[in-house]
């Protein structure tokens, strides 16, 4: 008699990076959140120290956590999405900003389109962690819709002129290069939109703002005035961006919603401690069918996500299709969590809401999920075009 195994079941491979990466989070992330809580308190930014970046970047090299989703010839473990999922629901546990390097949305974007210079160049010390990059998509008119990006580039001679402002780029500051998205043909929307890598001190390349956001979060307003880039700097197919640029959104996505699962296991637990030992009229929270209900709800809401997320990874692992997918896991996964980590927040009462627990800071970064990679509201709206059939 055949077995199959169970729907979604990981591997014994994805079990133990789960297990290694938890073990990691619990002894090394976990015990430096009172710092990292102390000092966005006290408006000096939501960030490592270089001595603790240094040290967790040691840490992870000696555990072999790096370049997880890396293919084996620039060094990594080659390990599916599947896998980088559930190493990325566990970081999602701890409210310090820390990614096993490196950053993966913008690794598989080049993998998929850039040519043996730019693997070189540019892909091998990214995947090796010794490089850093930024991803250059909206633009102060077009935030929601890069499809609309105005930002263009013209061909001179060997070169490429670039004219244009984006907005709200991540990372700016300690890049090596940008992946920047700019309009070079004369189609609308989607068409003509093309990748192109601009090095840091480039000219005409400037960092016209930083932009501070909720959560101790920074962006930067970038501007292009005449900044040119050699043909060499094209990464994939003139005019044919938006696809891979869409791979890179889908990874994020996914990345998004087992962080998300990893926050709600989070607010879970600290809400289901918290209801346990706290007592109020003489009855303990854990007895008040308000609470018995938030919990139930935030425990079937994230199963139902782990699902979604295990869905999205297979399927990408797969080079299917995901954009519907991509859209509700980032719509439920963002979602769920905000209410869930409310709810915690509520159970805590006053404490709940003071800057010495994590709840507070991991519910304003999660408000900042439902904005960036795409708004819950142009999500919904492109699920229902796809169901519905509309061309709009």
């Amino acid at each position: 008699m055949d077995h199959n195994p169970l729907p979604f079941a990981p591997t014994e491979e994805t079990r133990m990076l789960q297990d290694l990466v938890a073990r990691f989070v619990d002894k090394e992330l976990i015990p430096l959140e009172p710092a990292i809580l102390k000092r966005e308190a006290e408006g000096k930014g939501f960030k490592l120290s270089e001595e603790e970046e240094t040290r967790l970047l040691a840490r992870c090299k000696e555990l072999g956590l790096w370049g997880l989703d890396v293919p084996e010839e620039f060094g990594g473990a080659n390990l599916s999405l599947s896998a980088l999922a559930a190493a990325e629901e566990e970081l999602g546990r701890a409210c310090v900003p820390f990614v096993i390097p490196p950053d993966s949305p913008n690794l598989h974007m080049m993998l998929s389109v850039a040519n043996s210079m730019q693997r070189e160049r540019y892909l091998a010390p990214y995947a090796e962690g010794t490089a850093r990059s930024a991803m250059a998509i909206s633009e102060p008119g077009a935030g929601g819709d890069p499809a609309g990006m105005t930002t263009r580039a013209v061909k001179d001679g060997n070169d490429w002129v670039i004219n244009g402002r984006k907005i709200w780029v991540s990372n700016v500051p300690r890049a090596d290069f940008i992946i920047l998205m700019a309009r070079t043909g004369d189609g609308k929307r989607q068409e003509g939109v093309t990748a192109f890598i601009v090095e840091k001190g480039t000219p005409g390349f400037i960092i016209e703002r930083e932009i501070s956001m909720i959560g101790g979060r920074k962006t930067y307003e970038l501007v292009f005035e005449d900044c040119r880039v050699p043909e060499s700097q094209v990464l994939g197919e003139l005019g044919r961006g938006y696809a891979p640029m869409q791979l890179r959104l889908n990874v994020r996505r996914l990345q998004m919603g087992a962080r998300c699962v990893g926050m709600t296991r989070r607010a879970l637990d600290m809400m289901a401690d918290q209801a346990r030992n706290r007592v109020t009229f003489g009855v303990r929270l854990a007895d008040r069918q308000a609470i018995q209900w938030w919990v139930a709800e935030a425990a079937t809401r994230m199963h139902a996500c782990k699902l979604m997320v295990a869905d999205l990874a297979a399927k990408l692992d797969a080079g299917a299709d995901v954009r519907m997918e991509a859209s509700m896991l980032k719509v439920e996964g963002t979602e769920m969590a905000q209410d869930i980590l409310d709810q915690a927040m509520q159970t805590f009462g006053a404490m709940g809401v003071t800057k010495e627990l994590p709840l507070q800071l991991m519910h304003q970064q999660v408000r900042l999920m439902r904005v960036y990679e795409g708004p819950s509201e142009v999500h919904r709206s492109a699920i229902g075009r796809r169901i519905l059939g509309s061309k709009v």
